[in-house]
């Protein structure tokens, strides 16, 4: 009997508890994290407000990858024992993003008369508007300002063959024994790179104005006729990268002739660290600014921008800090909404956009006597004085450039210069973990040098309390990590999980390159190529350039 009963208890047990079993798994699963941000909707009545809207919030593990997804660093020997190495990084705030970055080594012939070396080039661009003006600068700008700086060089066209601008670069750098070390002049070199800048951007907004010229014959012009030009193989390429802007910081070290040069066109910035000897033997970073944020808030520019246009239009070719109340950067590549007449805008916007049923953006009301934008760059020179590296056991320099920090304007929103010196300098002397903001001064004492102009609204600056955080690899990615929250975890995970388009009202995209040298005489080293995928020794080293 017992046997009998003892069947359908264990079968009521298996038909109840199964269920019993898979619902205790479905209502104690771990549920994904969530966090609500406010966004602009409309409404019923067609109007814009503010309603809020949850997002699921990204884990720690998530953000690390996501930050670290576009990492990578190089490391090259050059002459004289030096080891130049730099890492970049970036994080995406719009989809996509438009920030850039590029960077070349030139080597020099052996045959040149002037000192060992090369041409070491880095740029970031910041766009605006779309990727598309960005783009073509990581592409063109360097090989650009290389060409512009050779053709000065040697003074001539010697005719080459079309192989492609960086192999002309390189066949007009090695200059002839006779010729004069042009580039040995700081100025000159300054000249090259502001006409390289400005040559690029006239091409560049003049794009389109060109393919519509070639399109037009003389009958259809006396007649005012417009043709479709929506199915010429460039005119999408060119007009949206001519509409569309952008920043461009490039950096030029010459280590031949022993001169950095910094050229800036908008708002993103460079920032140099110079390490100086004390007496205490604990060292002291000196802050260098080396360029200007130009946009309407910097009184260099206000003054410039009002000086080239009439006494009339004074108070409003700035208006809060931007161009005509528009633009934030003053000087960029592309935005020809800035720089063509507003009848050239409507005849282009007929020809190129009409005819696809699309339109361009409407002329900036106020537009009256364009351009009101330039791309001519500042360039600023600082020797670099480290070079030649000082023979074993010869005294070093007490005072000597140690790195360059180029970035978009995204993590300057975030972090001061200062900041970005005693990360940067704290990495180096091998700080880990979370450390507590007000402890970082006393661990890492930063001094300011050149100050520059600030051109942000530094009421939008982040609060100064809280906690950095020493946790990457890459200098690069340390830098963005403590942009938006450092070891604030909680703050790190909310401004990484806000998706795109709602993020830019919270954070910018971020691009930032650093650049440094040691010494590499002690030990051999072995050029190598560091990604997100790993560790890729290189087996044969390019000899026309080098991607660094």
């Amino acid at each position: 009997m017992l046997r009998r009963a003892w069947k359908p208890v264990l079968g009521t047990t298996v038909l109840v508890g199964a269920p019993t079993y898979l619902l205790y798994r479905y209502y104690t699963k771990p549920t994904r994290e969530t966090m609500t941000i406010p966004i602009k909707k409309s409404g019923p009545d067609g109007k814009q407000e503010v309603v809020a809207q949850t997002i699921p919030l990204l884990t720690k593990d998530e953000v690390d990858a996501r930050l670290r997804r576009h990492a990578s660093s190089d490391s090259v020997m050059r002459h004289g024992g030096i080891v130049w190495k730099s890492a970049t990084a970036h994080f995406a705030s719009n989809d996509p993003i438009e920030d850039a970055n590029n960077s070349l080594l030139i080597e020099r012939d052996a045959s040149d008369t002037a000192p060992p070396g090369d041409y070491l080039f880095f740029a970031v661009m910041d766009g605006h508007a779309g990727p598309y003006t960005s783009r073509v600068l990581a592409d063109v700008l360097i090989p650009t300002v290389a060409m512009e700086l050779a053709s000065r060089i040697n003074y001539l066209n010697n005719g080459l063959s079309d192989t492609g601008l960086l192999k002309k670069a390189k066949s007009l750098l090695w200059r002839p024994a006779s010729s004069a070390p042009y580039d040995s002049n700081p100025a000159n070199v300054a000249r090259a790179i502001e006409a390289a800048f400005t040559k690029l951007d006239a091409q560049i907004v003049n794009a389109p104005l060109e393919i519509l010229y070639r399109s037009v014959d003389q009958e259809a012009l006396k007649k005012k006729l417009i043709p479709d030009l929506t199915q010429q193989p460039l005119a999408t390429s060119s007009i949206q990268t001519a509409m569309s802007g952008s920043c461009a910081l490039l950096a030029l070290l010459d280590t031949s002739n022993r001169n950095m040069y910094v050229a800036c066109t908008g708002d993103s910035r460079a920032v140099a660290g110079v390490y100086e000897e004390t007496e205490d033997g604990k060292g002291v970073w000196r802050v260098e600014v080396l360029t200007e944020d130009q946009t309407g808030r910097n009184p260099n520019e206000l003054k410039r921008i009002q000086s080239e246009h009439p006494a009339d239009e004074a108070e409003t070719v700035i208006r809060n800090g931007r161009i005509l109340g528009g633009l934030e950067p003053s000087r960029a590549f592309g935005d020809a909404r800035y720089k063509w007449p507003r009848e050239v805008q409507e005849v282009l916007n007929k020809a190129f956009m009409e005819p696809k049923g699309e339109a361009m953006r409407p002329p900036p009301p106020a537009l009256k006597t364009p351009p009101y934008v330039i791309a001519t760059p500042v360039v600023t020179h600082r020797p670099l004085s480290f070079l030649p590296l000082p023979d074993s056991g010869a005294p070093k320099p007490k005072s000597a450039l140690r790195f360059l920090v180029l970035a978009t304007d995204g993590l300057w929103d975030e972090l001061s210069n200062e900041e970005v010196v005693a990360l940067v300098g704290g990495y180096f002397s091998g700080l880990r973990g979370t450390i507590p903001k007000s402890d970082l001064p006393e661990l890492v004492r930063t001094s300011v040098g050149t100050a520059g102009v600030e051109g942000k609204n530094k009421n939008q600056r982040r609060p100064q309390d809280g906690a950095w955080a020493f946790e990457d690899d890459n200098v690069s990615t340390h830098l963005i990590r403590n942009a938006l929250g450092g070891g604030d975890v909680l703050r790190l995970r909310r401004l990484a999980s806000i998706p795109a388009p709602h993020s830019r009202r919270f954070r910018d995209d971020i691009t930032v390159t650093v650049v440094w040298w040691e010494d590499g005489r002690e030990a051999q080293t072995e050029r190598v190529s560091i990604s997100a995928a790993g560790v890729q020794p290189e087996g044969g080293q390019e000899q026309t350039k080098a991607k660094l």
